[in-house]
């Protein structure tokens, strides 16, 4: 017995048995996560090769594996997926709701570590620790009564995780494994973009743990596009060939390669091979991945706002500057946070870019028993958000989310939190988020998520 994998882009993965084909995470076009990503290595993908496809499987919901364009298209009837395909969603009713506005049917609903039997093979999900989400992930294990394939996706694992995994299926044929520790965000956050070491570590120990026989690299298949490509020297602090060269000297037994779209697997119990560029449905295009390179010291674009069209009557710049005095203002002198923020003696600054690049600040200072909107900084500023006009009227609007504004290079934010009393310096705990204004007023919560979602549903289903 033998299974087939190809890597199409990204996380997305065709995993073929003697009579299965099961897809995972289909992210298939440019752009994705907002418009703000390309899939890089950029593909060349023939939509109507594509071999037909018994189970869908969405492992959670980041948009870089639930990519409501490809779910759209997919959906449609001349797709290679199978009227009646089985459709694998974790139990997340976001997820939910976009697969049943896109008129799937046949959801089955997964659970850690409980098979799902289809034909001639097992499907097992396997249960993630991520503590950053709200929502559960998954990866998945794929055994044909032979061979076993795990697609580790985004999954964070334990010690009990892997034991149960070997104890279930012994040592494992192939592994999509994690290799990536991703820094999006945190240049926009003034976080470190040092290595997170922990983390990276922590992904050689789990492949020395689980010891599969044989190892690609997995997921992180994209970069930032065109006006924001100087993010791709903050976020991408790992190289697939880097961490293949660190698992040969981590753990020399197991066999590596790097696995690129268009590449074939063909993995059996006595070894696994892989053919390059040999898939007839997708290649590379162009191995664009020179463009991802991590040199966080290098210079930053400055914020600058899309032109707005505002009916002439007028200008953006009026409609927020009403927005801060007034309704803002407002929000923060009546917000859960004015405690914290008046005991740490914030004196916060909020400036907003136009398109030409030019800006406006509007500063408060928490220490005054009324709070008020002054034009002019009076000293220092230990907390600040920068953001472009384009992006503050939508989250004003109710039209944008955070995972569009706080990962493009279009908001930016530090902070240097302490306070002096009599013979005292304290200062906020430098490991713990300080409440940022902008993000309590319009919090990254599930409704932000849902509109998000459903934007593109509207979007991408009459297209399709």
């Amino acid at each position: 017995s033998m299974i087939k994998t190809t890597i199409i882009a990204h996380a997305s993965m065709l995993i073929q048995s003697n009579e299965t084909t099961i897809l995972t995470d289909p992210v298939w076009f440019d752009y994705l996560w907002e418009d703000i990503n390309v899939l890089c290595p950029s593909i060349n993908l023939d939509l109507k090769k594509i071999p037909a496809i018994d189970v869908l499987n969405i492992s959670h919901r980041h948009q870089d594996h639930f990519d409501v364009r490809t779910l759209a298209y997919l959906a449609k009837n001349d797709s290679p997926l199978k009227p009646d395909a089985l459709i694998l969603s974790p139990n997340d009713e976001i997820v939910l709701d976009v697969l049943k506005e896109l008129n799937y049917k046949n959801i089955t609903i997964v659970d850690d570590f409980k098979p799902i039997t289809v034909k001639d093979i097992t499907l097992t999900p396997t249960p993630s620790l991520n503590e950053g989400d709200y929502f559960p992930e998954h990866g998945l294990i794929v055994n044909d009564g032979n061979v076993v394939v795990w697609n580790q996706v985004d999954t964070v694992v334990s010690p009990e995780i892997i034991s149960h995994i070997n104890k279930l299926y012994g040592r494992l044929d192939f592994s999509h494994s994690r290799f990536l520790p991703l820094l999006e965000g945190n240049f926009t956050h003034h976080k470190t973009v040092a290595v997170p070491f922990y983390e990276y570590s922590s992904f050689l120990k789990v492949a020395g743990a689980l010891k599969p026989k044989f190892i690609v690299p997995g997921s992180a298949a994209f970069r930032y596009r065109d006006e924001l490509e100087f993010l791709n020297r903050y976020s991408f602090p790992i190289t697939p060939e880097q961490f293949l060269a660190d698992l040969a000297d981590f753990c020399p037994e197991i066999k590596t390669s790097t696995f690129n779209p268009g590449d074939i697997a063909y993995i059996t119990k006595d070894g696994v091979r892989i053919d390059r560029q040999s898939s007839e449905f997708v290649s590379v295009r162009e191995d664009d991945s020179h463009k991802i390179i991590f040199k966080p010291v290098m210079e930053v674009t400055p914020i600058v706002s899309k032109a707005i069209n505002v009916d002439s009557s007028s200008n953006e710049f009026q409609l927020i500057e009403d927005y801060i005095m007034g309704e803002y203002l407002e929000s923060l002198s009546s917000s859960d946070k004015l405690d914290g923020w008046r005991h740490w003696q914030t004196t916060y600054q909020l400036e907003v870019f136009d398109s030409s690049g030019s800006s406006k600040t509007w500063n408060i200072d928490f220490k005054e028993k009324r709070l008020q909107v002054r034009k002019n900084n009076r000293g220092k500023i230990n907390l600040y958000e920068g953001i472009a006009a384009f992006d503050l009227l939508k989250l004003i609007k109710g039209t944008t989310s955070w995972d569009n504004v706080g990962i493009s290079g279009n908001y930016r934010t530090f902070s240097n939190i302490y306070r002096v009393g009599t013979g005292t310096f304290e200062f906020f705990p430098l490991d713990r988020p300080f409440p940022l204004p902008l993000l309590q007023i319009f919090p990254n919560n599930q409704e932000m998520d849902r509109k998000k979602y459903m934007k593109d549903v509207l979007r991408w289903k009459e297209r399709a």
